[in-house]
This record gives structure tokens, sequence and C-alpha cells, in this order.
């Protein structure tokens, strides 16, 4: 349920309709997800009886979605009182998550609102995860606890431009992406999302041997000792 409370923190919200005859409120659970076989197993987990719909989003409103919508009040007032409002994306705070479930309730998260990727600095393969949010304050304590957890500095919080809103992130390379990855799967998880997990995977078995940082103009860059060979290498990238 960490899991699912992260996912909801990234891709879902709680809206509300009005009743006509009594004008009272009803609220309802809305979580949204490019991966069908997650949705399911979110539903199944959360004991949920409603058919997961298809909606259309993006800029053009081409890009397929799968949607499912919960309407249990006591869910709803529960997500209510942790955070989870309706519009939440630039006015979430802070979620409290018991230590021994926050590998969960980031993971969830990250795959709701983080991306990770294998590319090439000078020829060398570098691993990038970024993890993003509308709201300053909840990514900015986000960072706060992830990196203390992995006992590394905090990271730069980004300001990145998100459309009608501001979106801000923070970035993990290398050798932190390798504490990420140990921290939010290291306890052998049931859910998540495989098409992220098998880029960490990915970067395991590739063979980086000797290397020397260099001081490139770039964030980080590497550079290969000149007896070091890159073999076969494709980018995988979320």
């Amino acid at each position: 349920m960490a899991y699912v409370l992260g996912f909801i923190t990234a891709d879902g919200y709680v809206g509300v309709k009005r009743i006509r005859k009594d004008k009272s409120k009803q609220y309802f659970l809305d979580i949204t997800s490019k991966d069908f076989s997650l949705l399911k197993k979110i539903k199944k987990i959360m004991g949920a009886n409603q058919k997961i719909g298809i909606k259309y989003g993006g800029p053009n409103k081409k890009e397929k979605c799968y949607r499912l919508q919960i309407g249990y009040q006591e869910i709803c007032k529960d997500l209510l009182k942790l955070g989870i409002r309706p519009k939440k994306s630039s006015t979430l705070n802070s979620i409290k998550i018991p230590e021994e479930y926050f590998p969960d309730f980031l993971r969830g998260f990250f795959d709701g609102d983080g991306s990770v990727y294998i590319y090439k600095v000078n020829g060398t393969p570098q691993i990038k995860a970024h993890i993003v949010s509308a709201s300053f304050s909840f990514i900015k304590e986000l960072n706060r606890l992830i990196c203390k957890r992995l006992n590394i500095p905090e990271k730069t919080v980004h300001k990145e431009p998100g459309g009608n809103f501001s979106i801000y992130a923070i970035y993990f390379y290398i050798d932190d992406c390798e504490k990420l990855f140990q921290f939010m799967y290291g306890n052998n998880p049931v859910l998540y999302l495989p098409r992220k997990r098998r880029v960490f995977e990915k970067w395991k078995s590739i063979k980086r041997r000797h290397y020397i940082k260099q001081n490139y103009p770039s964030k980080i860059g590497w550079h290969l000792n000149q007896s070091y060979r890159l073999g076969s290498y494709s980018k995988i990238s979320t």
C-alpha cells in the first residue's frame, strides 16, 4: 500500500462530484497510467471492482492511457487527510511515511513521476535518473529524505519549463543511481514497472572497468582508460 500511495501521489488525485439533490460532496479517486498491467495489479491490491477505462492525453490528446476511478468514500477521505487533494499538483506538501515503508513509497512515486536512461558522454556510457514534481515544497522534502537514506549530499532542485506550471526536478548519476536502485528494489518487491527496473539492471551488465573523472563543461563526464574498449551498446530510456 505504500507503493500504491506513492504512485497515487504521482499519477492520481482525489476529485469531487457535487450531488444535486442534497448539494453534498462525493469524492472519487482517479489513477492514471500508460501501463495497463500495473494498473490492474493496483486495482487488485486495493480490492476495487471498477473497470479500467481508456483516456487520451498529451498535447494532442492522442496519447493513450488507462484510468481507474474508485468511489470508496473511506479511501478518499483517508487520502485527503494524507494530503492527496483535488488539484494537488502544485500544492502538494510532504507526506509522512513510516521509515520502513519509504523505499516502497519512493518506488511507487518513481514509477509515476520518475525516469531512468542510459546514454553516452564522450563515448562513455552513463546512467541518469530523475524525479519530478510540480510542487517545490514536496520535491524539496523528498530530496532531503532520499539523500539522507542514501547517505549522499542533497541534490540541487532544478526548475524546468512545464507548460502551464513549473516543474521541479532532482537528478541522480552513476554511483548515486546504483544506490537508488538498491534502495528501491533491495527488498525484492512485487510491485514495480518492469521497463524501469530493466534499465537499472542493464546498467549493472555494462562493464566500465577503469575510468577517470574529468572536469567536462557538462554536469557530469567520464573518460575511459585507453586500454578499455567499449563493447556493443544501445540506448535504453523510459
